[in-house]
């Protein structure tokens, strides 16, 4: 075998090696059945936003997918099966987050022509039936739910599992269905998941964000959304944030098209929008 053929093997094989170390990986973990957050065929917001931190950190998304209720960040980002977890509340403890890239709020859903709601004290919602998303009996669950109650609002609220059926795709999504087909006049929702599905009904839904959005000290209804990594992994919050900061029309865009009710303009003077 000539020389000059050997030479061309070793260079093919030395510029293969090159490019092999070179190749990134952005390891991601979220749910595989959770639109408009996410979903194994990528569908979700939180998947596109995914994609566009990937490019710009020339690397491919590689996902851990992993139910996102109790346990969630102990069994992927704190166990290190990725790097990055999307749509987490900023200054979450225990993990170090980006600046926040939206903000949102629980929001009023009703049926247009229902009943007009534009506060958790209006009157209506003593008589109207109120579907609200729980997470367990704990004390855990959501802070519409912990609103109402604090006002002796009760016995006309109906509780959906924010989990749900995870055979059925978007667990989240039956309380939009619900409101929808008349079986409840009010949902109490958080508001991108509001937005999304509220736009994909066969009839017409109104969407309010819920006031106060402080309903007291310790219970916030408005909440600014994060992307996190492990609180060692400095580096890579830096990358992340860089990202976001020069993709800031892409995220925008992406938000807008999967209908994120925003409430920003605070943020934005604050200067923590990147």
């Amino acid at each position: 075998m000539c020389s000059s053929f050997l030479k061309w093997i070793v260079l093919a094989g030395s510029m293969l090696l090159v490019g092999a170390v070179q190749a990134r990986e952005l390891r991601v973990c979220a749910d595989p059945n959770n639109l408009p957050f996410s979903n194994e065929a990528g569908e979700g917001f939180e998947n596109k936003l995914a994609s566009l931190i990937a490019e710009e950190l020339g690397a491919e998304v590689r996902y851990t997918w992993w139910a996102q209720r109790r346990g969630f960040l102990r069994n992927t980002l704190k166990a290190e099966a990725c790097d990055l977890v999307t749509g987490l509340p900023a200054n979450l403890e225990g993990v170090r987050t980006t600046a926040p890239y939206y903000r949102s709020s629980y929001v009023f859903v009703t049926r247009t022509g229902g009943p007009e709601v534009q506060s958790l004290n209006d009157p209506v919602l003593r008589q109207a039936k109120i579907g609200v998303h729980l997470i367990g009996d704990d004390g855990s669950n959501t802070p519409p739910a912990h609103a109402l109650s604090r006002r002796g609002i009760i016995e006309n609220v109906r509780g959906y599992m924010i989990y749900g059926d995870y055979n059925d795709p978007n667990p989240p999504a039956r309380i939009i269905e619900s409101l929808a087909k008349g079986e409840i006049d009010v949902a109490i929702v958080w508001g991108p998941l509001a937005g999304y599905f509220a736009q994909r009904e066969g009839v017409p839904l109104k969407v309010t964000p819920v006031r106060p959005i402080f309903d007291g000290p310790q219970l916030p209804m408005v909440f600014d959304i994060s992307m996190a990594v492990r609180k060692e992994d400095e580096a890579m919050r830096q990358e992340v944030d860089a990202a976001l900061a020069r993709r800031r029309g892409d995220v925008d865009a992406i938000l807008a098209a999967f209908g994120v009710p925003r409430l920003d303009n605070n943020l934005k003077r604050a200067g923590r929008v990147p």
